[in-house]
């Protein structure tokens, strides 16, 4: 059906749809039905004639061994704008030939001024080159290693450079050919674009919507699958950090995530960071990027990648990852079974299976592992055993991201925390995780006048006891949770259940699950 003139077309998530003229962006997604998580940030792109004219500056080349990408240097160049008028025509050119230093494909005619004269390059430098000083003999040289050499070259030189790919060069041989030349257009240079909460926006006509990317979550790498899926647990994924070549969400920084998939971290690539500074770090690559030892890739954008270099730090971006995240902790063997046999996976029960039973614990522990095996163990408990609390980060940062580490509630929706000692009201629990050797206490959110019964306590550095966490039954106006003095305490939570501690005896654990006020 024709569009009138009262209508517009736009695309939502590359589906069209009609729309009346003057619709906001809040119309067209009441139209569509879109994928969408409320507050998260929406990608708008303007359809625009002049987005092909932006000044070009890095170029796909694609062989018979794989892809690689150069940088022009300097598209104002001679040799700069030889390239983008002629890049083309040097498709289907092969590889004339190759030395330990450098290798050629042509030849071809050029209009070059051949200049002599000993040229010094370094490693994955690109140069024109005539041979013989013959510009009907023009090739398109890479150096692949530090090297001397007489090209015959243009007098600017060297004008571009292998950004990516780089391996593909030293597999080529004169077997091969180049396929296909395409050039990149950096969104950044776009300037017609837009990323908004605002659904009020007015859409125009060539409008494109991008409201969320889909992932698909890599079984080579199931515990960092597991790490992306805790970091959106809430079905969105915070842009902490933006560069021209990735987003990143530190929402999960200096949680351990083991190193287990090596592989190019292509255009979409999730990855997470290993070790070293930034260790848990989550990154999505907006362009092609080697390889890295500390960068195991755990997934790939495959829906939505428009939106990922859309995106400005600040924003939340709505997220649907592929396979859905299989949650067994916290729930009942009744909520658990039905789910599980739909998609195929027996349930083996475990521990505790009166009907009060809640899991607090599965085996495999990941998502992938559960689906590659389908098969996965729960262990249960009597639901008396889960104790719900509430944390005060805004109170005391640094003391709850240490409970939240400790215990893996950062990654879990239930914590197993030991009890090692009661006297009087008073429990005291040790973590499992050994935290307190690199984990600082510092004194913060430090009682004054009284603590109240039911506040989690955690000895600071003030103290010898440092990193022991303590909860009093009943009010106390001289010390605090884990029996030390206020100024050794720092306060962050409360237990909004506490008299489930009453039955609690000494050896054993309780289990621990947040709640987060709204």
């Amino acid at each position: 059906m024709p569009i009138t003139s009262n209508e517009i077309s736009v695309e939502v998530n590359g589906q069209k749809y009609t729309l009346p003229e003057g619709s906001t962006l809040g119309d067209a997604l009441k139209v569509s039905r879109a994928s969408y998580m409320a507050g998260t940030a929406i990608g708008i792109l303007k359809e625009t004639a002049e987005e092909k004219t932006e000044i070009i500056t890095e170029y796909a080349i694609n062989t018979s061994r794989g892809e690689f990408r150069i940088e022009i240097k300097n598209p104002e160049s001679p040799s700069g704008k030889l390239w983008a008028k002629h890049f083309e025509e040097y498709e289907g050119k092969p590889v004339h030939w190759a030395s330990p230093e450098a290798l050629a494909f042509g030849p071809f005619e050029a209009e070059i001024k051949p200049s002599h004269g000993t040229g010094s390059f370094e490693a994955f430098e690109v140069m024109f080159g005539a041979g013989g000083f013959d510009p009907h003999n023009t090739h398109l040289i890479f150096s692949l290693k530090r090297h001397t050499a007489e090209y015959g070259m243009p007098e600017d030189g060297i004008f571009a450079e292998v950004v990516t790919g780089r391996k593909i060069l030293s597999r080529l041989s004169r077997d091969d050919t180049i396929l296909t030349i395409e050039p990149i257009i950096e969104w950044e240079q776009i300037s017609e674009k837009t990323c908004t909460t605002d659904l009020t926006i007015s859409l125009e006509d060539g409008n494109s919507i991008f409201t969320y990317f889909e992932v698909e979550l890599s079984r080579n790498a199931p515990r960092g699958a597991e790490h992306f899926y805790a970091l959106t647990r809430e079905g969105s994924l915070a842009v902490d950090v933006t560069t021209s070549s990735f987003i990143s969400d530190d929402g999960l920084k200096g949680e351990t995530v083991p190193y287990e998939n090596f592989e190019p971290r292509r255009e979409g690539a999730i990855s997470v960071r290993t070790v070293g500074y930034g260790l848990g770090r989550t990154y999505i690559s907006k362009e092609e990027r080697p390889s890295s030892l500390i960068h195991s890739v755990v997934g790939q954008v495959t829906k939505g990648i428009e939106l990922i270099k859309l995106a400005e730090e600040g924003q939340k971006l709505s997220v649907e990852s592929l396979p859905p995240q299989i949650v067994l902790l916290g729930h009942s063997f009744e909520e658990a079974e039905p789910v599980l046999s739909s998609i195929g996976v027996e349930l083996v029960k475990d521990g505790y299976i009166g009907e009060d039973a809640v899991i607090v614990r599965q085996d495999p522990p990941t998502t992938l592992e559960i689906l590659g095996e389908a098969k996965v163990t729960a262990y249960a408990v009597s639901r008396a055993r889960l104790i719900e609390i509430e944390l005060y980060p805004e109170k005391a940062p640094k003391s709850v991201d240490f409970f939240r580490h400790a215990l893996e509630l950062k990654t879990k929706t239930v914590g197993k925390l030991p009890v090692y000692m009661i006297y009087d009201d008073t429990y005291l629990f040790k973590t499992e995780k050994e935290v307190v050797k690199y984990k600082e206490i510092l004194p913060e959110n430090t009682p004054t006048n009284k603590v109240l019964g039911g506040e989690i306590g955690i000895t600071n550095q003030a103290a010898k006891r440092m990193g022991t966490i303590g909860v009093r039954i009943g009010d106390d106006e001289l010390f605090g949770p884990t029996g030390e003095k206020f100024s050794s305490t720092n306060i962050i939570g409360r237990i909004i259940n506490p008299e489930k501690l009453l039955d609690v005896k000494e050896g054993d654990a309780i289990y621990v699950t947040e709640v987060v006020r709204k």
